[in-house]
């Protein structure tokens, strides 16, 4: 059994499939974790969920900020873009299963036996790995309640709070986590965030650094993920891999083995 983990996806299916031959990738033995942002501005999110949904307990997905964002469009269409290319999906005849099921998503995932920990955006240098599950936990528990989910969607958008408190309470707790799990980039010492900045390590604002320069709480523990795709792959730290390396950006897609650290890439260009 090999477990392989997958820079955004986007909705490129086509550069998906084609690492996933190239390391012989084998569901009914190996594992894949997309480090989200499965879906929204590549040609092919429809198929990208159902291929995903298809692999079953072979894939292990985290969420990302386009996932919850199809969401949020699925709930209210007010919520699309000009650049979003969700439209086939939300018409789609399987719609409710696959929403459904994006539901079901984790915001973070850890693999003790692995040694690797995953979200979309990193793990904040201010939270243990425990720590960080089990505040993903919170957001996931709303996520799969009909109840609380529309409430949720409408008012996750937004920078505030930008520095984590342990006495947060009701939606800006909620706000502050997702965006942590899934847009963070830059932040102080004190977990402060800065997202408005996008670009790469040479826009870091004044007082800020990439939130993997900090010291990290659980250092031993290796982390993947994705959403910086300026990053090119690279982080400059140990144990830290950043797998977006802007594929739907005319970039390429990264899979990296996590038995042995492994990269294969497909050029993206087409």
């Amino acid at each position: 059994m090999t477990t392989y983990a997958v820079g955004d996806i986007q909705g490129c299916l086509k550069p998906l499939k084609c690492l996933l031959a190239e390391a012989e990738f084998n569901p009914s033995r190996d594992v894949l974790w997309s480090v989200g942002d499965m879906v929204n501005r590549g040609p092919d999110s429809l198929d990208t969920l159902r291929y995903l949904n298809s692999l079953d307990n072979a894939c292990v997905a985290v969420l990302g900020n386009h996932d919850l964002h199809l969401l949020a469009a699925a709930h209210d269409s007010r919520r699309l873009r000009k650049s979003d290319t969700l439209k086939s999906l939300l018409k789609a005849d399987d719609r409710k299963k696959l929403l459904e099921s994006l539901r079901q998503r984790p915001l973070a995932h850890y693999d003790e036996q692995l040694g690797y920990v995953m979200s979309h955006a990193g793990i904040p240098p201010i939270w243990s790995v425990k720590q960080t599950l089990a505040l993903a936990g919170e957001v996931e528990t709303v996520l799969r309640s009909d109840k609380r989910l529309p409430g949720f969607l409408d008012e996750m958008y937004g920078n505030e709070p930008a520095r984590w408190k342990d006495s947060l309470k009701g939606m800006s707790r909620l706000r502050a986590i997702t965006n942590y799990l899934t847009r963070m980039r830059f932040c102080k010492p004190d977990g402060t965030l800065d997202l408005k900045s996008k670009e790469g390590l040479e826009t870091t604002p004044k007082g800020y650094a990439p939130w993997f320069r900090y010291p990290r709480q659980d250092a031993k523990i290796q982390v993947v993920f994705g959403h910086w795709a300026a990053l090119e792959g690279r982080t400059g730290t140990q144990g830290v891999h950043a797998l977006d390396t802007g594929c739907v950006w005319g970039g390429r897609m990264t899979l990296m083995n996590l038995d042995n650290q492994e990269l294969h890439y497909c050029d993206c260009s087409h």
